[in-house]
């Protein structure tokens, strides 16, 4: 088996995934194509050096759909013999493209390849290509199905934490998010977002509300009160889960990850590509893991895949220096902490998506891009990068600074 690397990693800003959002007149072609261009670029990579291009994307339909990555990437001016594929694991998608894409590397099928994701939520909304889980009484009803803000409060509920933690929480990520951006630590990846003129639309997340107090979020009401209580969900998941007596709703837009529209890309190659294309390597990516995990807690999948992570690298949590962890929600992040009694500083450092938003199908790609910067800041050596995952899945990869 041969050995994957990573070369390089990049993102575009996020732009609030709204009408009047930097990046909504952006498609997500666009934006792909722009972090294709932006790794070949940097890199110096002549035409038709990529192998293969995987991107993921939650939502491929419309102007998002029809393999949008070889799309992309002949957009970009890679090459016509530049193959591309779309992948599509919801919120893990970004990352299993890298984790696919290294599985490239290592079984020698391919020497060079180009993994992220996109997703426009401001063109094309969230949940737009529909679902079985969702529409089919079949598949939801015996499986617990209910909407991820539900699943939220249920382990908030579950596990102890309360509106006063979840706040708290947040407040944290904003916080850590305006302290990256202003000592820097984004300038290595971030790449600005321009128009056709080559004008700059967009060079920084969007998303972020550095004055967040706990004191503004106390004034938000519960998002998904009415959608538990009206809706029948609560009951779903106290039938579920039937050790907690009644839902406690502490969830809302401020302990929640944003919408937002984005884009990301990894450079991964073999050792051989590196000395072919004159590379120097910045880590390895040493073990990665999906799996299935409780529907109706849904979003507590990246404790188990975790715990099968660590057992297949035969590694333990006191090997890895960070941890990166998608905050989809804050009780995601205080449930996975306390799972495996972490000091709070080693996770999300430079905050996470509660701040900068979550732009589905790329935000894997693009936390391990972060976690990788953050090593290489601090002289650190390893990261595991994690995400919960709709339907009850999980995902994780280990990377190595080399």
């Amino acid at each position: 088996m041969s050995e994957a690397f990573i070369y390089d990693a990049v993102r575009t800003p996020r732009g609030k995934g709204k009408a009047d959002g930097a990046l909504h007149e952006v498609t997500s072609l666009s934006l792909a194509s722009q972090t294709l261009r932006a790794v070949a670029t940097r890199n110096g990579l002549p035409e038709n050096a990529v192998e293969d291009v995987i991107l993921g994307c939650v939502d491929p339909i419309g102007e998002a759909g029809g393999d949008i990555a070889r799309i992309a990437a002949l957009h970009a001016g890679l090459g016509e013999k530049v193959p591309g594929v779309q992948i599509n694991r919801f919120c893990a998608s970004g990352l299993d493209a890298v984790n696919l894409a290294a599985g490239q590397i290592a079984g020698r099928q391919k020497d060079l390849v180009v993994a992220g994701g996109v997703e426009s939520m401001s063109r094309i909304g969230m949940m737009a290509s529909g679902g079985a889980w969702a529409l089919d009484p079949s598949s939801a009803v015996p499986t617990w199905f209910m909407p991820q803000g539900i699943s939220a409060d249920l382990i908030a509920t579950k596990y102890g934490f309360s509106r006063d933690d979840v706040d708290a929480y947040a407040v944290e990520s904003q916080r850590r998010t305006a302290q990256a951006w202003n000592e820097g630590r984004f300038a290595k990846s971030v790449i600005a977002v321009k128009d056709i003129n080559g004008l700059t639309i967009l060079d920084k997340d969007e998303h972020m509300r550095p004055s967040t107090t706990m004191q503004s979020l106390a004034a938000l009401n519960a998002s998904f009160v009415q959608m538990g209580e009206m809706g029948g969900f609560d009951a779903v998941a106290v039938q579920a889960h039937p050790e907690v007596e009644k839902v406690s709703h502490v969830h809302h837009a401020g302990n929640s990850s944003g919408i937002v529209d984005g884009a990301s890309a990894v450079l991964i190659g073999s050792a051989e590509a590196g000395r072919r294309f004159g590379l120097k390597p910045r880590a390895r990516l040493k073990a990665a893991a999906s799996i299935g995990s409780d529907t109706a807690l849904m979003l507590t999948g990246p404790v188990d895949v975790t715990e099968l992570l660590l057992r297949k690298a035969g590694m333990s949590k006191a090997d890895i220096d960070l941890f990166e962890i998608n905050e989809a929600f804050s009780s995601v992040v205080l449930r996975y902490m306390q799972a495996f009694d972490l000091d709070p500083a080693k996770v999300n450092p430079c905050g996470g998506a509660i701040a900068m938003g979550h732009p589905l199908g790329a935000t894997g790609a693009m936390i391990l891009g972060t976690a990788l910067d953050e090593l290489e800041r601090t002289g650190k050596s390893t990261a595991l990068i994690t995400l919960c995952v709709a339907a009850g899945m999980g995902a994780a990869t280990i990377i190595e600074r080399v």
